[in-house]
């Protein structure tokens, strides 16, 4: 009923900026929260950060201050802004969002992830 396209993936040099974009659709009413997160080899998926529908943000510490969240609503569309990315920052990064269905059941979507390498 909802897909998430996450784009934006790729190869970038320690220091290099990247931005993510996280595209919704599907039948979609609203969209509540919208997140990003990422799991390295190995590691469990960690939570990086999250928007509102409003624009407030919060951030992992392992993150604030190189990355920013932001949103379009009319696209139903999240991004992540990476700058000053470090080899620990590569892993698969996952968008997620909050939606209420026209339906108006709210479900819990996932994108399908995109790859992010850093090297040093």
């Amino acid at each position: 009923q909802v897909q998430l396209v996450e784009s934006g993936g790729g190869l970038v040099q320690a220091g290099g900026t990247r931005r993510l974009s996280c595209a919704a659709s599907g039948s979609i009413f609203s969209i509540n929260a919208m997140r990003w997160y990422r799991q390295a080899p190995g590691k469990q998926r960690e939570w990086l950060a999250a928007i509102t529908s409003g624009g407030s943000t919060n951030y992992a510490d392992s993150v604030k201050g190189r990355f920013t969240i932001s949103r379009d609503n009319a696209k139903n569309t999240v991004y992540l802004q990476m700058n000053g990315l470090r080899p620990e920052d590569t892993a698969v990064y996952y968008c997620h969002a909050e939606v209420l269905l026209v339906s108006l059941a709210i479900i819990d979507s996932w994108g399908q992830g995109t790859q992010v390498s850093v090297s040093s």
